[in-house]
């Protein structure tokens, strides 16, 4: 049985990305670039959106060195509006639900499964309680006047229990935890 890692980047104040900002805000630093180079070599799927997987695959046409190792793992599309076949090699399209689909290949494979950025699935798969890690690398920086796709919107009440936490080139933070779902706050009824 597999396991799935929701895996975001973040801005202190909680945003995926922030206008006229560089990828990773401009502070990606060796130890950091390095913890992403092994885990992209780290034998996962990768569970995308549509939207993301419209970047990726641009990024992985343009960049073929620097995303070989994605290109040759296996990863998941979940959508209704892409069309097959994908340009991205070794990337299956599902345009069912994304959460019946993950607990199938959950209870089916051994390979643990990881999201790329896609708020909103997965906002869905956590809200169905099939996240078994939450992992979210902070960056010190506060982008409220140009932050954009705020990640937490719109999901449910969660605790979380940290498990592990590292911290990269002395300034970026990763925090990572085992998500409950909550029906409301605690003690509320």
């Amino acid at each position: 049985m597999s396991t799935l890692m929701v895996d975001f980047i973040i801005s202190l104040d909680g945003y995926a990305a922030a206008d006229d900002w560089p990828g990773f805000w401009g502070m990606e630093g060796p130890e950091y670039l390095d913890f992403i180079s092994h885990a992209s070599e780290n034998e996962h799927t990768s569970l995308m959106g549509a939207t993301t997987y419209r970047l990726m695959s641009g990024f992985a046409a343009t960049m073929p060195e620097e995303l070989a190792s994605m290109t040759a793992s296996p990863k998941v599309v979940f959508s209704s509006t892409l069309t097959t076949p994908l340009s991205w090699a070794n990337t299956e399209l599902v345009d069912g639900d994304p959460v019946e689909t993950v607990k199938e290949m959950k209870g089916r494979d051994s390979r643990p499964l990881r999201t790329i950025g896609s708020l909103s699935l997965c906002r869905t798969l956590l809200s169905a309680g099939v996240v078994d890690r939450f992992r979210v690398v902070l960056f010190p920086v506060i982008t409220g006047a140009t932050g954009k796709e705020r990640i937490f919107d719109g999901y449910p009440d969660v605790t979380l229990e940290l498990v592990d936490h590292r911290t990269f080139d002395g300034r970026l933070q990763l925090l990572e935890y085992v998500p409950t779902v909550l029906e409301g706050p605690p003690g509320a009824g």
